[in-house]
């Protein structure tokens, strides 16, 4: 009897070990699917200026189709015609009226009958430029709008077959369809016809835009001035409203009272009450504003902005874009960006409209938007201007004037220096070829830029072939030097403290290179790049901040020989979601010191930031391709180095971007004494803390780190390991992890 059991048992280990050999063959053989890579010329990162620009304000419109001539000219016809509506009462143009910035100046649209609709009508002006349709982006193309507009019962309510054969019988719309398509009056040919008409509905020639081309007196002082608070880090505004279209394909919770389900309602991965960035050229004539047409005015819209979006009113509401956090702002600074949203007015592409529809049905008139007068009282003339070429000039500054007089005077290749002294000013860059330059006093000190914790940057500048070194900046509340959308940008010898959420802030900006700087004081990132490409920081020292260093959506960035100590977080690699760059990819860590980042993480409240747990020396979070090496980790009480995806803080809804961090590499770095009290939050994992922490999520992660102690996973892959078995150890490592959930 016992050897029948002994054979039986023996049996069923033989079975159970030929399930795991042949499990292990089959995980082993079989190759683990990676994520897609994203070509660089897609992924968005890097500045997008005109390369030579006369100011790096100057940006390149995206390609689209140009329209034939004869397809416009039906499409417009079309457009103003009430034949498309099923009752012969409504045309394109009843909701969106030229003279109204192709809006139509109601709460929300309405039907034929006068019923109201949900949402609020939005411009047609540069909606060429868009990838998604309607509020919501159901819609992919403009053909695809446009017959959803004349068939859907709630707007024009058309039968496409009854559609076509009523144009047919008209002969002059008949000869326009043979001219434009050749194969006459089909329901694909009209919402051509209409998509081409509306490619060419192209604002390009505001003030701004005159101005973004070196005409410095295109924008009035207040326009100015709203224009530096647009694209400062206090508002954020630059990071949704991008130029040149001032829109970004992306769908966003802002916290307008409305139940509407918005992308929710069309898309499996769309966010509960998100909503389609819209461009803000000629904004000041779509009144009223929002979705829902909640806001009469822009005033009441930047203030909403100002208190803080939906935060205002006590929501929890998780979903609320991270940039809508609220800021200070007087009349004074609410008046101009009012001013400067005006300076994106341009109607000079406006069509003509027919004075008679080619059915002699009756073309309704278009009610005037009151925004046009008021652009029209605060807008300059258009004039001459063209840019003339002068020789390099190195220009001391008149201390006995604002620096920004200084500034405004100069031209492309000038050098400017600041003789030492405290400036209580913020300084605004748009030159491009600028060199700013600080003189040290005798004992090395250099010029001191104090906001008085008044101020929101010291220096903002958008000029490509940019300088900038040897200057202080200090006591500001938002930033202390920002650069956006630059190409070539060297920062060297800088000092930032407590200069609010960034010391040093290159954004969207191409070839930048940070050196020689010591930042140290602000509630996220003492240097930070973000959405860039091509980014060195080297020979800095960061400390007493929530970040030391952070590369955000980076395509090739590169931290070394730095001293980062004292941070919540020493280095972060990230790729967040809801951005313009949608990678974060290639860079070396190397040479650096990264020593005790234990401070306490006081990020502003809601922000990814703020939930990086303090301790840690290295986080690698959904980032790709990162090599660290030959770097100190030592003291960091919850770890030295992490790799993690994004999956652990997003829902999947959440995510527009690749999450798990893959092909990084560690190895030939040094560690002392990491995760002894780790932070409560890793504490709660159970997992056993040291040295590195992986989470176990993304392929093609090594860690040739034989000194390291401590730490999960206990066993990590190097490269010396055999794939066959790496991959049946991740399988394995994936099914655990899943297990334990």
């Amino acid at each position: 009897m016992l050897r029948t059991i002994s054979k039986w048992v023996l049996r069923i280990l033989g079975l159970l070990l030929a399930i795991v050999a042949a499990w292990a063959t089959y995980a082993g053989a079989r190759p683990v699917v990676t994520e897609p890579l994203i070509p660089d010329e897609e992924a968005g990162a890097g500045s997008r200026s005109i390369v030579p620009s006369y100011t790096g304000l100057l940006r390149e419109f995206p390609e689209i189709e140009t329209p034939d001539d004869a397809a416009v000219e039906l499409g417009r016809q079309l457009f103003f015609d009430p034949v498309l509506s099923a009752e012969n009462d409504m045309s394109c143009a009843t909701c969106h009226q030229p003279d109204h910035g192709f809006s139509d100046g109601l709460v929300k649209a309405r039907t034929s009958a006068g019923d109201e609709l949900a949402r609020n009508t939005p411009t047609l002006w540069n909606v060429g430029y868009l990838s998604e349709i309607f509020h919501d982006g159901r819609a992919t193309s403009l053909e695809e709008q446009a017959g959803i507009a004349i068939t859907e019962s709630t707007e024009m309510n058309a039968d496409a077959d009854e559609l076509v054969a009523e144009l047919a019988a008209i002969s002059a719309y008949e000869d326009l369809f043979d001219a434009a398509y050749g194969d006459g009056v089909t329901f694909d040919n009209v919402t051509s016809a209409l998509a081409a008409f509306e490619r060419t509905l192209i604002n390009n020639n505001a003030p701004f835009d005159r101005y973004a081309n070196g005409d410095f007196d295109a924008l009035t002082p207040a326009q100015r001035r709203g224009l530096t608070l647009f694209r400062s880090g206090a508002t954020r505004c630059f990071e949704c409203h991008a130029n040149p279209t001032f829109h970004t394909d992306t769908f966003r919770v802002i916290g307008v009272d409305s139940p509407d389900p918005g992308r929710a309602g069309v898309a499996d991965n769309g966010i509960d009450g998100s909503f389609r960035v819209p461009s803000l050229r000629n904004v000041a004539l779509t009144a009223p504003y929002m979705h829902n047409g909640e806001f009469e005015t822009l005033e009441e819209v930047v203030q909403f902005y100002a208190d803080g979006g939906g935060r205002q009113f006590g929501d929890t509401n998780d979903k609320i874009d991270a940039f809508i956090q609220g800021f200070e702002m007087t009349e004074q600074e609410q008046a101009d960006i009012v001013a400067y949203l005006h300076a994106l007015t341009d109607e000079s592409a406006m069509p003509e409209v027919p004075s008679v529809a080619l059915s002699g049905l009756p073309i309704e008139p278009s009610k005037v938007s009151p925004g046009r007068e008021v652009s029209a009282s605060l807008n300059r003339e258009p004039r001459e201007f063209t840019t003339e070429e002068s020789e390099p000039r190195t220009i001391t500054a008149d201390t006995s004037r604002p620096l920004q007089y200084t500034i405004d005077s100069a031209r492309p290749g000038d050098t400017i220096m600041i003789p030492y002294g405290t400036y209580n000013e913020r300084l605004v860059v748009d030159v491009s070829g600028l060199t700013i330059l600080g003189i040290p006093n005798d004992d090395g000190d250099y010029p001191v830029f104090d906001g008085q914790n008044k101020l929101p940057e010291a220096i903002i500048a958008s000029g490509n072939d940019f300088e900038l070194g040897y200057l202080t900046a200090i006591n500001y509340t938002d930033n202390g030097f920002l650069v956006e959308g630059v190409t070539n940008l060297h920062m060297h010898h800088l000092n930032t403290h407590d200069t609010g959420v960034y010391g040093i802030y290159p954004v969207k900006s191409t070839n930048v290179l940070v050196e020689h700087v010591v930042a140290s004081g602000v509630n996220d990132a003492a240097i930070y790049a973000g959405q860039t490409e091509n980014v060195v920081v080297r020979h800095c020292e960061t400390y007493d901040s929530v970040i030391g260093v952070e590369i955000e959506n980076t395509i090739n960035g590169d931290v070394y020989d730095c001293y980062i100590h004292d941070n919540a977080l020493g280095i972060l690699y990230v790729v967040l979601p809801n951005l313009t760059s949608k990678v974060s990819r290639i860079g070396k860590v190397y040479d650096n010191r990264v020593e005790n980042n234990n401070r306490f993480n006081d990020g502003p409240p809601g922000s990814t930031v703020a939930a990086v747990p303090p301790g840690t020396g290295l986080l690698i979070f959904g980032s790709d391709n990162i090599e660290v090496y030959n770097n100190t980790f030592t003291g960091n009480k919850t770890t030295g180095t992490a790799v993690f995806s994004l999956a652990t803080l997003y829902s999947p809804d959440e995510l527009d971007v690749q999450p798990n961090p893959e092909n990084n590499w560690l190895y030939n770095n040094e560690y002392d004494n990491n995760g002894y009290d780790p932070d409560p939050f890793v504490k709660s994992l159970g997992i056993p803390t040291g040295d590195i922490l992986w989470d176990g999520n993304g392929w093609g992660n090594h860690f040739d780190e034989p000194d390291a102690e401590g730490g999960f996973p206990p066993v990590l892959p190097s490269r010396s390991t055999p794939t066959f078995f790496a991959r049946i150890y991740y399988r394995a490592l994936q099914g655990l992890l899943a297990l334990v959930g």
